[in-house]
C-alpha cells in the first residue's frame, strides 16, 4: 500500500491464456507437514456504468488441503464497509487520527452516504454441490454453514448470484475518485475468508490488510464499449475487444457493451479499473513481462506518464534481480483509486503527480508484488513483513535506479521508528493490524519499523548475507504463506548465526537498544574504556576508533546469544563476547588516551539505538 511514496509494477503477454502450471510454485517438499487450501472462481458480471451496480454470478470450487474437517466456510463482502453505522465508519470516527482522506470538515465520509453512494454486496443465493445452504451476512462477512462438512483432502463448489453496488471513492474501491478515474474495482466481489494452520481469518474489514486464498480466477465483465480495462489476468480475447489490445483486426459488433474475458493463474485477488478515456501503452521487460500502463488523456500529466515507463522497466529488472524473478507474463500499472495500493499482477496509484513521486510510488507499489502477492503473509497480523520490507526494498531501488546515492538509503525509517519510541504510543509489532490505538502509530511500526528490521538485520549478520537471506527468503516461500520465523530461519540458515533474540525482541516487544559509552580512561600507552547497556534489546557492537593522526580502526564485539560472528568486511580486531546479562562490558586499546581523537559505537548508524549521543567519546 502507499508509503510515504507508493508504486506500482508491471507484466507481459496479455492475450494468451495463462494455466496455474505456467507460473512457477515454491517447492513443498522440503517441509511435507505444510499445506495451504486451494479455490478457483469463475465469475461474470454485467455492469451498469451509469447506476454503478452490477450483477455477479461465481462458481466457486474450494479444496480442502487441510487435515481438518470444516462444518462452516466464510466469505469477505468488503463493499458492506462502506456504509453508514459499519464498523470501518464506526473505527473512522472513533481513532483519535482518521485517515484524512475519509474524512470531510472533520465528519467520517462515510456517515454522510446516501442510499445511491453506498457500497454493497447483497448475496441472493448459495448452493453447495447444487443444494441450498444457510447463510448470514454480518457486516463485512458472509457466515456460510454448511449442509455437508468439507472432508480432508475434498473439493466442493459454491455457486452464488448477488447484487453489488460500488461506493463513492472513499478507500481503495469506489466510483469517481479525486481524479476523475471512473471505477476503482478492488475488493469487489465475495471473496473466500483464508483457513490455515491457525484457522479461519474472517476479519471484519476496517480498512487495513488483507490474507487470501491461492487459486485461479476465470473473469467475465460485461461492460460499456466505451471502457478501457486493465488490471490482473490475461485478456483471452484481445480481437473482440481492442482498446490497445488487440493483435489484429478488431471485430465489430452492434452490442452497447463488451464482454472482457480475464484468467487470472495462480493468484490471490483479482482487481480490474475500468475508464472511457484510458489511454493504454505497453512496454516490454527484457527477459521480463510486457508492462501495461493506464492513464488518463490528460494533457497536464501526459508527460510523466511516457517517461515513468522505462523506469518501471528498470524497476522490475531490480527486483527481478535482487529478490527473485517475477513470474508472470504481465503486469499494468494503473491510474486510479486513493493514493496507491499493490494487487495481483497490478497497481491501482494516483496518478496527477510530479514525476519523482510518480517513480516513487510505482516504486513501492510494484515491490509489494514480491513481498505481499508472492509471498503472501497475513498482512493482518504481520503487516511488517509487506509493507516494512517492500519499503526496504523499494527505498533500496530508487536509491540505485534515481541515483540518489545515499549511504543509507533507510535513514528516513529510522527517523520515523525514533519519532515512535519517543511518542509513547509505541505497540508490538506482533499488535493485529486493526488494533493499534492510532494510525500514527501503526504506520510507523508497519512501513518505517518494518524497514528497520531488515536494515538493521544487515547490521547483525553482514551486508552480503542480508541480499542472499532475502533471495533465499524468496526462492523457499514464494506462494506460500510466510510466518516471521521464516524470516529469521532463512538468515540463520544463510548466516549460520542464532538469531531467535532478534525476531523476539524487535517484532514481540517495544524492548529499545541503547548503548553506551560510560567512561574512556588512560593508563600510560593504555586507554581502557568502559560500555554500558542501558536498553533491554542485546546487540553485537561495531566500534570505530579514530586517531589524532586520523587514523581508524574498527573493533567488534560480539553478542554471546548469536553463537557466532557477522562475517568481516575489512580489517577489524574481535573482542571478546559481550553476554547481555551483563549491564557493563570493558575492553583495552593498546594505544594512549591522548592519541585518540573520537570512539563511537556504530558509525554508520545502521544500528536503531535510540540515544546516539552516549554513542561517542571526543577528545
Amino acid at each position: 500500500m502507499k508509503k510515504l511514496a507508493s508504486s506500482l509494477l508491471i507484466l507481459g503477454l496479455v492475450f494468451t491464456s495463462c494455466k496455474s502450471s505456467d507460473v512457477t510454485t515454491a517447492n513443498t517438499k522440503s517441509d511435507p507437514t505444510y499445506w495451504q487450501q486451494h479455490v478457483d472462481y469463475n465469475m461474470t458480471i454485467d455492469m451498469d456504468v451509469n447506476t454503478y451496480q452490477y450483477q455477479g454470478v461465481q462458481k466457486l470450487v474450494y479444496t480442502n488441503n487441510s487435515p481438518d474437517v470444516l462444518t462452516h466456510v466464510y466469505y469477505h463482502l468488503f463493499l458492506n464497509a462502506f456504509q453508514p453505522g459499519s464498523e470501518m465508519d464506526a473505527r473512522l470516527q472513533s481513532i483519535e487520527d482518521p485517515d484524512s482522506r475519509m474524512m470531510s470538515n472533520g465528519v467520517s465520509r462515510i456517515s454522510t452516504l446516501k442510499p445511491n453512494e453506498i457500497g454493497y454486496i447483497k448475496v441472493n443465493s448459495l448452493k453447495q454441490d447444487g443444494t441450498p445452504i444457510n447463510y448470514e451476512t454480518v457486516g463485512t462477512i458472509l457466515e456460510v454453514k454448511l449442509n455437508k462438512p468439507i472432508q480432508p483432502g475434498e473439493k466442493v463448489t459454491f455457486d452464488m448470484n448477488y447484487d453489488a453496488q460500488i461506493p463513492l471513492q472513499i478507500r481503495r474501491s469506489g466510483r469517481n475518485n479525486t481524479e476523475g478515474v471512473a471505477l476503482s474495482m478492488t475488493q469487489w466481489y465475495p471473496k473466500l475468508a483464508e483457513y490455515d494452520f491457525e484457522g479461519w481469518h474472517a476479519d471484519p474489514y476496517l480498512g487495513r490488510e488483507f490474507h487470501g486464498v491461492w487459486g485461479n480466477f476465470d473473469v467475465t465483465i460485461n461492460i460499456d464499449k466505451n471502457y478501457t480495462i486493465g488490471g490482473s489476468g490475461y485478456l483471452q480475447n484481445p480481437n473482440e475487444i481492442g482498446h490497445g489490445y488487440e493483435t489484429g483486426t478488431v471485430k465489430t459488433t452492434d452490442s452497447d457493451k463488451l464482454s472482457w474475458h480475464f484468467v487470472a493463474p495462480n493468484v490471490h485477488d483479482f482487481t480490474w479499473a475500468a475508464d472511457p478515456d484510458y489511454i493504454h501503452d505497453t512496454l516490454q521487460v527484457p527477459d521480463g513481462p510486457l508492462l501495461h500502463f493506464f492513464y488518463k488523456n490528460n494533457p497536464d500529466i501526459l508527460d510523466n506518464w511516457k517517461k515513468l515507463q522505462p523506469k518501471t522497466a528498470e524497476l522490475m529488472q531490480y527486483y527481478s534481480t535482487k529478490v527473485g524473478k517475477y513470474p508472470y507474463k504481465q503486469y499494468s500499472v494503473i491510474q486510479g483509486g486513493d493514493g496507491g495500493m499493490e494487487y495481483a499482477m497490478c497497481t491501482l496509484i494516483t496518478g496527477e503527480r510530479k514525476l519523482g513521486s510518480l517513480i516513487g510510488v510505482t516504486a513501492h507499489e510494484m515491490a509489494h508484488t514480491w513481498f505481499q502477492f508472492l509471498l503472501a503473509s497475513n498482512e493482518s497480523k504481520h503487516e511488517w513483513m509487506d509493507e516494512g520490507f517492500t519499503s526496504y526494498i523499494s527505498d533500496q531501488a530508487m536509491n540505485s535506479i534515481m541515483n540518489e546515492n545515499k549511504d543509507n538509503p533507510s535513514a528516513n525509517a529510522y527517523k520515523g521508528y525514533f519519532y515512535l519510541v519517543k511518542s509513547g504510543k509505541e505497540q508490538p509489532q506482533s499488535t493485529h493490524a486493526d488494533r493499534y490505538d492510532c494510525n500514527m502509530a501503526y504506520g510507523i511500526a508497519a512501513y518505517s519499523k518494518g524497514e528497520v528490521f531488515l536494515s538493521q538485520l544487515g547490521y547483525v549478520i553482514g551486508e552480503d548475507n542480508l541480499k542472499k537471506t532475502l533471495k533465499k527468503y524468496f526462492n523457499d516461500f514464494s506462494f506460500k504463506h510466510p510466518r516471521p520465523i521464516d524470516v529469521i530461519r532463512s538468515a540463520e540458515k544463510v548466516s549460520g548465526l542464532e538469531l531467535d533474540w532478534y525476531l523476539t525482541d524487535w517484532t514481540q516487544t517495544t524492548n529499545t537498544i541503547d548503548y553506551g559509552i560510560k567512561s574512556v580512561e588512560g593508563t600510560g600507552s593504555n586507554t581502557t574504556v568502559t560500555l554500558e547497556r542501558i536498553g533491554l534489546m542485546p546487540m553485537p557492537l561495531d566500534i570505530e576508533v579514530t586517531y589524532t593522526n586520523g587514523n581508524k580502526e574498527q573493533l567488534y564485539i560480539p553478542l554471546t546469544m548469536m553463537r557466532g560472528e557477522k562475517p568481516e568486511t575489512g580489517t577489524r580486531t574481535q573482542l571478546k563476547d559481550w553476554a547481555w546479562a551483563y549491564p557493563t562490558y570493558t575492553f583495552s586499546i593498546a594505544n594512549s588516551k591522548e592519541n585518540i581523537k573520537f570512539i563511537e559505537i556504530d558509525s554508520k548508524g545502521l544500528m536503531a539505538d535510540i540515544d546516539r549521543e552516549n554513542n561517542l567519546y571526543s577528545k
